[in-house]
C-alpha cells in the first residue's frame, strides 16, 4: 500500500510533493521517519507542514504525534486533491497559520486553530482513516 501511495503522491500530487522534497533536502541533517505513508522529519521551524508525501515537525515538540497525525490529514487531503491542493489547502494554510492578523483575530474571538475548514478537515481525515486502519 505504501508504494502505490508514494506513486499517487508523486504523480498525482507531484507539485506539494516536490516542494517537500526540496524542503526534506535542507533539513536533511534532522531527523527522518516513516508514519504510515509519508516522510515525516523534525525541523527546527516552530510550525508544521505537510507537502505530499512529506511532513514536517517541531524537533521535541510535546505533542508530536498530535501534530503529525494532524499533518497525517493533510497527506490525505493531497491525495484527493491532487493539483489543486496547493491552492485549495496549501495556501489558506499556510495564511491562516502564519498572517499576523489571523492569529490576532483568533486570540481575540477565542477561536481554535483548528476551526478553519483546511484543519478541521484535515483532522477529520486522520481521525477517519487511522481508526479504520
Amino acid at each position: 500500500m505504501r508504494f502505490l501511495i508514494t506513486i499517487i503522491q508523486l504523480t498525482w500530487g507531484l507539485a506539494q510533493s516536490l516542494l517537500g522534497f526540496l524542503l526534506f533536502l535542507v533539513n536533511i541533517k534532522h531527523k527522518h521517519y516513516w508514519y504510515r505513508n509519508c516522510i515525516v522529519t523534525e525541523w527546527a521551524s516552530g510550525n508544521g507542514c505537510s507537502l505530499g508525501l512529506f511532513v514536517f515537525v517541531e524537533n521535541g515538540l510535546r505533542f508530536k504525534d498530535n501534530i503529525i497525525k494532524h499533518e497525517y490529514g493533510h497527506c490525505i487531503q493531497s491525495l484527493i486533491l491532487g493539483p489543486l491542493y496547493l491552492l485549495v489547502i496549501g495556501l489558506p494554510s499556510f495564511m491562516w497559520c502564519n498572517v499576523p492578523y489571523f492569529e490576532t483575530w483568533r486570540g481575540k474571538r477565542k477561536i481554535s486553530y483548528y476551526s478553519f475548514y483546511p484543519e478541521r478537515w484535515a483532522n477529520l481525515l486522520a481521525d477517519k482513516y487511522i481508526r479504520e486502519n
